[in-house]
């Protein structure tokens, strides 16, 4: 029985929150062991200690949250307050069928302005200018058989991915039922509250008697709608905001500020976004760089190799190659031009010194682009700290070299003092307690 009460404990910190009555758990106790408390085998005590409430209080919790989801719905978009659309926000990103196709920023722009539906049972649905979720009631397919539905998967009814095909056979497959007997009968399909169905990409209307992308609803229900065609408005606005930015991204670059519009369209069109944790090398010192890239946020550590000599013990010197700090690249600036289209190695090693965005274009995009944009590119931009000469840098790394011998040596010189003179931070005449010299103040003033 010890061993059950383990499996228990390690299953409760997993047990996902299940918005159900207390389900009933048959007896795992044997004939030859010791009965226990059936407390053991209700799987509502567990669910009490993961979330702190049973599961009929979490299912109550949930009722209420939903209807007041629904109220809100109902109202105008313009009416609702900020907490209002938050609230709208959240509640949207819980929905599994949603979360899986959209991103933060269609979340965001679809939960502005979506309403809910109300249907009538016996009433008939098509799904062929929306993608629709069940708030309330159930809904039963009326098409044949589904390709999704065969595999249990309710949630991706009528999805995007599937909605691009052109043809309607491609779409259902009317095969015998007794076919899909051991599987499932798509007749006999309910979808309840929290599934979905519909497409986020406008589809034909269906032809006159069929079945095509039609629900039937078998209560009284309350659908979410989301318009196909809000949708794709929602995506073609973020297409724009994405192509100012990018323009924005090159048109501030140092190198690019007097370019005309069609040749930094060139360039936008290729620009794919990298983010990178601060310490990650970008590029070495002698090799060829696969991209070039434009900073969008956060900083980058310019290092050029030097030759320099280390001392040993019994006064040996050996050479080494060390790395001598020369500069930053801030945000707004670019590298790796030079090195790409001309297929040079690059002279410097870029280490990122914070985390970065990056907007990159690979090498074999950059070589294919048109020889009046590469001429363009190769005329304005220059190496990357391309003016240092190798005398500047062992200058540099002389100068720094210097200045840690003298720190070193002072630190030395001031600690060697300190020792002599038996001084110890924080202790004898370091330390001053000034309360027990106040107290002897006020002693020897009062005798």
């Amino acid at each position: 029985m010890k061993h059950y009460k383990k499996i228990f404990q390690e299953e409760k910190r997993i047990l996902p929150y299940i918005p159900a009555p207390t389900a009933k758990i048959v007896s795992l106790v044997g004939p030859g062991d010791d009965p226990v408390n059936d407390d053991i085998h209700n799987i509502g005590i567990y669910i009490r200690d993961i979330h702190g409430q049973t599961s009929v209080e979490l299912a109550l919790q949930f009722k209420d949250k939903l209807e007041e989801f629904i109220n809100v719905l109902k109202k105008f978009p313009i009416h609702r307050s900020h907490a209002e659309r938050r609230f709208v926000y959240k509640m949207m990103k819980t929905m599994p069928d949603l979360s899986s196709q959209l991103t933060r920023e269609d979340f965001r722009a679809l939960s502005r302005n979506i309403t809910v539906e109300t249907w009538l049972r016996g009433t008939t649905v098509i799904a062929n200018e929306g993608f629709y979720i069940i708030l309330k009631g159930s809904v039963r397919p009326r098409c044949k058989v589904y390709k999704k539905m065969i595999e249990l998967v309710s949630t991706d009814f009528f999805s995007a991915q599937s909605s691009e095909r052109s043809s309607e056979e491609e779409f259902f497959q009317e095969k015998p039922l007794t076919e899909y007997r051991s599987l499932l009968n798509p007749h006999y399909v309910i979808l309840g509250p929290w599934n979905g169905f519909g497409t986020l990409i406008e589809l034909p209307e269906p032809k006159m008697g069929s079945n095509l992308y039609a629900l039937t609803m078998e209560d009284d229900c309350q659908l979410l709608k989301i318009n196909a065609k809000e949708y794709a408005k929602v995506k073609k606005e973020q297409a724009k905001m994405e192509k100012l930015i990018r323009e924005q991204l090159i048109h501030k670059c140092p190198y690019y500020r007097n370019w005309p519009k069609l040749s930094v369209d060139e360039l936008t069109v290729h620009i794919k976004w990298r983010r990178y944790p601060p310490g990650h090398v970008l590029v070495t010192d002698g090799e060829i760089i696969p991209f070039v890239a434009y900073i969008q946020s956060g900083f980058c550590k310019v290092y050029r190799e030097v030759i320099g000599l280390i001392k040993y013990r019994l006064r040996k010197m050996k050479k080494k190659r060390k790395r001598v700090f020369m500069g930053k690249l801030q945000e707004k600036e670019s590298f790796g031009e030079i090195s790409v289209l001309l297929q040079i190695p690059f002279t410097c090693t870029i280490i990122t010194g914070s985390e970065v965005e990056l907007g990159i274009i690979d090498a074999e995009d950059m070589l294919e682009l048109d020889w009046v944009t590469r001429k363009l590119v190769l005329q304005t931009a220059e190496q990357t700290f391309g003016y240092l000469t190798d005398e500047d840098v062992q200058n540099e790394y002389i100068a720094r070299q210097r200045y840690k011998e003298w720190k070193i040596f002072k630190d030395k010189i001031i600690q060697s003092s300190l020792d002599c003179r038996g001084i110890i931070p924080g202790s004898g005449r370091w330390s001053h307690s000034w309360r027990i010299k106040e107290n002897s103040k006020k002693s020897s003033a009062d005798n």
